[in-house]
């Protein structure tokens, strides 16, 4: 599965995200909660002190005219399941061993609704960096794909934040 799926169970829409990645689950735990190495992935730099429940820490946009978001580490069970805030959003990882070795990482992220196009468009760049492999899409063709999905259930999509480089 490569495209995102739209969930609908609770308040808000869920954008849900799953890949087979080689490694094991300790070595991709580590690329998805060392502040170092999401750098090569995730959409922003993270400053905490130490991952834990309950623990704050900071969403730096770094190269973007778009302040730091503050973010709270909700669910903290290594190596199999983190869940924290992004501002407003909520986002989960979970890990566990997929059948013949490696990894099954389930990406989810609870959103506004008028968001869900965007952030679609940009986990599906943010995973492919994880998995070190080129879409032929760029942001803004997912960003209409999404849209063209999306809109009939959501109603209208926003594009990027004002300062925001797609």
């Amino acid at each position: 599965m490569s495209e995102a799926t739209l969930l609908r169970t609770g308040a808000r829409p869920v954008l849900r995200f799953e890949r087979l990645l080689p490694q094991p689950v300790e070595t991709v735990w580590t690329a998805v909660t060392d502040p170092g190495e999401m750098r090569s992935w995730f959409p922003t730099r993270i400053e905490i002190d130490e991952w834990k429940v309950g623990a704050s820490f900071t969403h730096h946009f770094d190269n973007q005219d778009f302040g730091p978001l503050p973010g709270k580490v909700l669910v903290w069970e290594p190596p199999h399941r983190v869940t924290f805030t992004w501002g407003e959003d909520t986002i989960s990882f979970e890990l566990s061993p997929a059948e013949g070795g490696g990894t099954r990482f389930v990406l989810t992220e609870e959103l506004s609704a008028n968001h869900a196009a965007r952030n679609a468009a940009g986990w599906e760049e943010c995973l492919n960096n994880l998995l070190k492999q080129a879409s032929g899409a760029t942001w803004q063709e997912r960003f209409a794909h999404y849209t063209e999905a999306f809109e009939p259930v959501l109603g209208p999509q926003d594009g990027p934040p004002a300062g925001v480089k797609p």
